[in-house]
């Protein structure tokens, strides 16, 4: 039996529920993995509240690291023993062990522990995947980054900083934007005290930016929007403020052949030898030293719930991780 959150219900932070579960043997093509640590992302949150709809019951958590213990048949590029990590689907990470598909579990190198691990994994790549496989960004491009203190905005901004990309941060306070300067962002723009769109045009000599990154979702939609130049791509990756609503398609004539995505990092890795490369390149980021994990929140297993209430309040900053 392990100890793993599950919710039977979809609600506020009050239906999450520690229970005991029994973990049992990996079938064809899945691992047993033992986590030593857990990450936590807004997914989780979406997936508790209802914006995001689960079957019921259902095990929470998307993100972690440890150890295999077993594996499937068919299963060859992972062994008992071997350090691994994870961003993948179906949830359940929110567990002390679990087995499950093990195409996008990949190899954890040596020298990155498991805490920093179970920090970085679907923050990481969903950078990778924003920076190297939406839309073409080379070295002395623009981006408009929102949210750029947070768990994603951080290695965001010491990507971007990596391959020299200019990087416009917004965040929510004046030592949240400090946080972003000091990790890479060439500009943060407090959006409490100033306008953003005036600001990022202001920084752009008129011209806009043509790609913004927005994980904010209704309260920055029609702002982002704005700040774009003509042609710009907006990739609208979460909804931390609630749902966009829908739009007139015209406003993206009249702002100048506008294009808009909405991107998932799960249809990135379905592929299991895509998922495993953009694995290697976060790790390789890791590994050189361009990108930090910073980890600002640590809670127990057991209180989830407070954990979930201080991610829905912005009350965080870098990544935040559950300890076993």
């Amino acid at each position: 039996m392990v100890r793993t959150v599950i919710i039977e219900e979809q609600g506020g932070p009050e239906v999450l529920k520690l229970v005991d579960r029994e973990v049992g043997e990996p079938g064809p093509g899945e691992v047993r993995i033992r986590h030593r640590a857990v990450g936590l992302n807004f997914i989780d949150v979406y997936q508790r509240s209802g914006l995001y709809s689960l079957p019921l019951p259902a095990a929470l958590g998307m993100e972690a690291a440890g150890e295999i213990e077993a594996v499937g048949e068919g299963v060859t590029h992972l062994k008992p023993g071997d350090r691994a990590a994870y961003a993948a689907v179906p949830p359940g990470a929110y567990a002390e062990a679990r087995v499950m598909p093990a195409a996008q579990v990949c190899p954890l190198p040596d020298d990155i522990g498991f805490d920093t691990a179970a920090a970085m994994m679907l923050k990481g790549m969903t950078v990778n995947y924003l920076f190297r496989r939406t839309a073409p960004i080379a070295s002395g491009d623009t981006v408009l980054f929102h949210a750029a203190a947070g768990g994603v905005g951080l290695i965001a901004c010491q990507w971007a900083r990596s391959e020299g990309i200019r990087l416009i941060g917004t965040a929510g306070s004046d030592e949240k934007c400090a946080l972003a300067l000091e990790h890479g962002a060439s500009d943060c723009i407090n959006y409490r005290t100033e306008d953003f769109v005036a600001r990022v045009k202001d920084l752009t000599d008129g011209k806009g930016v043509p790609v913004v990154m927005d994980s904010v979702g209704r309260d920055t939609f029609d702002g982002s929007l704005e700040c774009l130049q003509p042609f710009g791509m907006m990739m609208s990756f979460g909804n931390a403020s609630g749902a966009v609503p829908p739009f007139d398609l015209g406003r993206l004539a009249a702002g100048g052949s506008l294009k808009i995505t909405r991107p998932t990092l799960f249809a990135h890795t379905a592929d299991h030898a895509t998922c495993q490369q953009m694995a290697q390149e976060l790790f390789d980021k890791v590994s050189s030293g361009d990108v930090k994990i910073r980890i600002d929140q640590r809670f127990p297993l057991a209180d989830v719930a407070e954990a979930h209430k201080a991610l829905e309040a912005r009350a965080t900053t870098g990544s935040t991780i559950l300890e076993l």
